[in-house]
């Protein structure tokens, strides 16, 4: 029966855990998306901590598809030394690091690119910030290159490995969703021309890295929104995907737009609250041959340990608890099953966008406040 615990391999990235630090923007680069001096010694506390694979803050692929400021690009090669300076670091401390390439689409924040954002289709909807430029069939080329280009410098970097981020409404997501991709030609109206943009995007990182090395999605199973993606068609995607090869899906849903049901949920503050993408996670187990890996509310070693050994995930991933608690993944290998001290508040991004760097402001102030009282 699997374990937490097992020492599992992703297409010869071998990994001492089932536990994965899904992908969490940081705010810790400098405005052209160069890593800044605060994310390598991060990361590290990330590697310390004991987790089995650390998925990387979305890395957009190009410029045009920043949303929010100090995040990271992969777009320019004078930034060899910066990210092999990054790698180096998390290996030194014995971790694995995947970087997830993304480009925001619509969800693009024009006033840090600069330019205007771009979508499949010319519509507004409540998660763009503005109506966006309906991408030409040569625009959509040139993004697709702009993954493949960021994938092969991932790997020439020291990367372990690519994760597409296909979820929360970024660009991928748009063009899977009907209600932000109104197209009529090849990548749109079908089912089946709604997934080509995902298709090409990963055959692209594909054929940039060859096929020993780990090519990984984050992928909405379901938009918790009405008209957005739905389950049933994600599932194609998820089929899909795993026929072509695919090494890994994570397993996420909603977007920024879907009220109580976004990516982040609050209030996660009872074992029934916990692991909410669980079900869908295990849908998509159903349709694909390869590991699945489910985000979404996990705090407790029990609710983990059982999404592995009873609901047959191969992986579950946390975001929020491991800003808290960095080495909650050794805590819980030591013994220690105490649930992760994490509040679901939501306050660690504030800093992020105001101070240059996330951290847990709850443990701050308890930090702060101790301090005081000794």
């Amino acid at each position: 029966m699997a374990t937490l615990f097992d020492h599992t391999i992703i297409n010869g990235m071998s990994l001492e855990n089932r536990m994965v630090r899904s992908a969490t923007w940081e705010g810790m680069c400098d405005p052209d998306g160069r890593p800044g001096q605060r994310l390598a010694p991060y990361y590290r506390t990330l590697a310390e901590g004991g987790v089995g694979l650390i998925i990387s803050g979305y890395t957009f692929v190009r410029p045009d598809g920043k949303q929010l400021p100090g995040k990271m690009g992969i777009h320019d090669d004078a930034f060899a030394d910066d990210f092999k300076k990054l790698t180096r670091t998390v290996h030194e401390a014995g971790g694995k690091i995947v970087i997830q390439l993304v480009h925001a689409g619509g969800q693009a924040n024009p006033k840090a690119t600069g330019t205007r954002t771009v979508a499949p289709s010319a519509v507004k909807v409540d998660q763009f910030p503005e109506m966006p430029e309906e991408l030409s069939v040569e625009g959509i080329h040139d993004i697709i290159r702009a993954f493949g280009d960021g994938a092969r410098r991932a790997k020439e970097w020291g990367f372990d490995g690519v994760q597409l981020h296909g979820a929360h409404g970024y660009l991928i997501n748009q063009f899977l969703s009907p209600q932000t991709n109104l197209r009529r030609d090849d990548y749109g109206g079908s089912v089946e021309n709604r997934r080509r943009f995902l298709m090409e995007a990963y055959q692209e990182v594909r054929e940039a890295t060859g096929s020993d090395f780990p090519v990984m999605i984050k992928l909405n199973i379901g938009d918790n929104l009405e008209g957005g993606l739905d389950t049933e068609e994600a599932l194609l995607a998820v089929n899909a995907l795993s026929d072509a090869g695919i090494d890994a899906i994570e397993v996420s849903s909603g977007t920024s737009a879907s009220g109580d049901k976004t990516p982040a949920r609050k209030k996660i503050n009872r074992p029934d609250r916990e692991a909410y993408n669980l079900e869908m996670a295990c849908l998509a187990k159903k349709a694909a041959a390869c590991p699945i890996m489910s985000v979404g509310g996990f705090r407790s070693w029990e609710i983990c340990e059982k999404a592995v050994s009873e609901s047959g995930l191969d992986y579950i991933a946390m975001s929020r608890p491991l800003i808290r608690e960095p080495d909650l993944p050794n805590q819980w290998r030591q013994g220690n099953r105490s649930p992760a001290r994490c509040v679901s508040c939501n306050s660690c991004f504030g800093p992020g966008l105001e101070e240059g760097g996330i951290y847990c402001v709850p443990e701050k102030k308890e930090s702060s406040g101790k301090n005081k009282s000794e």
